[in-house]
């Protein structure tokens, strides 16, 4: 192969790499400290102590009102939690993990026989039937757009606490 031939094909290949952009963003601002959901409001805000970073309005599940009481229910749950896993994965457009159930969670649904339900997310859009158009459309999670979500999964980290009020 020729030498302007090999240098035609890097360049090609270079420019080929270069072509789709990466969900994983860099992030090298503040400290996000704590997660704040108002779900009445249908907005979340991620903070650096008392300082808004950036705001968010979601989506939530189909029945938002009330905390989360056993699986199926449709609710978001209410009270202090953590990030506790991502999932770069995701049958959605990136996803971090809420720790719900908590034990309290688990005692309440017990106490009513049931389960309480888990695998509670902030995530992005579903990757196979595309973006939400209809309000409050998730099992139970918090729903952001793609792009945003990109933004939340590079600027939170997990342990970060998450505060999720009516």
């Amino acid at each position: 192969m020729t030498l302007s031939r090999r240098v035609l094909l890097l360049g090609l290949a270079l420019g080929l790499s270069g072509c789709g952009s990466s969900k994983f963003l860099d992030y090298e601002g503040p400290e996000v400290t704590r997660i704040v959901v108002f779900k009445g409001e249908r907005r979340m805000y991620l903070m650096n102590e008392d300082r808004v970073l950036r705001g968010f309005d979601i989506d939530l599940g189909f029945a938002p009102q009330g905390h989360k009481q056993v699986e199926g229910d449709g609710k978001t749950p209410e009270g202090r939690y953590r990030i506790d896993r991502r999932n770069p994965n995701s049958s959605f457009h990136l996803s971090l993990g809420i720790s719900y159930p908590n034990t309290a969670d688990v005692a309440r649904a017990r106490a009513m026989g049931q389960s309480p339900g888990g695998n509670i997310f902030i995530h992005g859009q579903p990757n196979l039937l595309g973006p939400q158009t209809e309000e409050n459309w998730t099992a139970g999670c918090i729903a952001v757009t793609n792009a945003e979500m990109e933004e939340i999964y590079a600027m939170v980290e997990d342990g970060t606490v998450i505060d999720i009020y009516p």
